[in-house]
């Protein structure tokens, strides 16, 4: 199969010569032939690449969630390269100035197949300041890798919408990229002039060990397709003082904190039946983030069948568990939820958001929240 990017000279040449091209583009933005975007577009004098934005993350790919980057200088071509992830949501939309330069932007990024996952939420906010701009979109589409067929979890209510949701989207999607460009722009009169270059050869139910791609960061956590599917429901751990796996090998399939009884948690999680999914006990020592050099005591999972797996489901029941089950503490301490008020990185705002909890962003809405507070079953929830 190809990839848009693959497509993307062929499309240029056709319809954008002598434009001047602004590129939003990471470390997973690679063709086929295993080129990067920007050599693609630099290597053609047909147009001429000008500017580069970085998401979250960076162009490099390099930054950590909620970590954010500086504007600069793109060491090898000496372009600017404007940070699009900064230190407030004003940050994450590009300015009237920053695209002076350009005549179109190129969007070639690496989605996950999660609302959470903020590249899709980038490309709206550039579709719609690119609209005030008079400035052409052109979205490179990519695989969906978590499969274009399976939808799962709910859309935020309103007054929970966030940079891990602007618009109604359900939590798994099962879109691409470039159809949730469409789906923001026409659903929600974004105006934006928007060409999304297809890809050749996918299938929709195909994961990404279908597609005969390499598997390629597009962040610094999310390193397999394990990782992927199991994000959907994993990343709900960012709301919460568990850690996530960040600062190990493994992040997203594995979690715990120093005071977890990781064999009783394992026995816990068992007990639910949940479908496509096994887990064990587990101890891991993380470098960075929560927990950072201390010996936390947890659960590793492992997908048995992706066919009936469902994240979602999967990641509302680890929360019930934690929060409910006191078998699972050693110590005094005890499961709690992200702080907005505390102090970053692992308590305070969540995405910028300063007035919601990170749990009630990411369910969209304090529905499940609430059930858990209150000791609702599992089925409630």
């Amino acid at each position: 199969m190809r990839v848009g990017l693959d497509l993307l000279p062929d499309h240029l040449l056709a319809h954008h010569r002598g434009a001047r091209v602004g590129l939003l583009c990471h470390s997973a933005s690679i063709a086929c032939d295993g080129r990067h975007a920007a050599e693609i577009l630099a290597a053609n004098s047909a147009w001429r690449l000008a500017t580069f934005f970085g998401p979250e993350h960076g162009v490099a790919g390099l930054a950590q969630d909620l970590e954010g980057v500086s504007s600069t200088t793109d060491p090898a071509t000496g372009l600017p390269s404007y940070s699009l992830y900064g230190d407030s949501f004003a940050s994450l939309t590009p300015t009237t100035a920053m695209l002076r330069d350009i005549d179109l932007m190129v969007i070639d990024l690496q989605d996950i197949g999660a609302r959470y996952y903020t590249y899709i939420w980038t490309t709206a906010l550039c579709m719609k300041a690119c609209s005030k701009a008079g400035k052409i979109v052109i979205v490179c589409d990519r695989p969906n890798p978590i499969n274009g067929l399976t939808i799962e979890g709910p859309f935020p209510l309103p007054g929970y919408e966030s940079f891990v949701g602007l618009y109604p989207l359900p939590v798994r999607h099962g879109m691409t990229i470039g159809e949730i460009a469409r789906y923001c722009n026409w659903g929600h009169r974004l105006g934006a002039q928007l060409e999304v270059v297809p890809m050749d050869g996918w299938r929709r139910e195909w994961y990404w060990d279908e597609t005969g791609l390499p598997w390629r960061n597009p962040s610094p956590n999310m390193r397999s397709l394990t990782a992927a599917l199991l994000y959907p429901g994993a990343c709900l751990l960012e709301a919460t003082n568990i850690a996530e796996g960040r600062g190990t090998n493994t992040p997203f399939e594995q979690c715990g904190a120093p005071w977890i009884d990781g064999d009783a948690l394992a026995d816990q999680l068992r007990e639910l039946s949940l479908p496509g999914i096994a887990f064990a006990s587990t101890e891991f020592t993380p470098t960075a983030r929560k927990y950072a050099g201390q010996l936390c005591h947890g659960v590793r999972f492992t997908i048995a069948d992706r066919a009936t797996f469902r994240p979602y489901e999967f990641g509302l029941a680890l929360l019930h568990v934690l929060a409910t089950h006191h078998l699972v503490t050693r110590q005094p301490q005890r499961f709690r939820w992200r702080d907005p008020y505390g102090t970053p990185p692992d308590d305070g705002p969540y995405e910028f958001a300063v007035d919601l909890p990170a749990i009630d962003l990411l369910t969209g809405s304090s529905r499940p929240r609430a059930a858990i507070d209150r000791g609702a079953k599992l089925p409630e929830i």
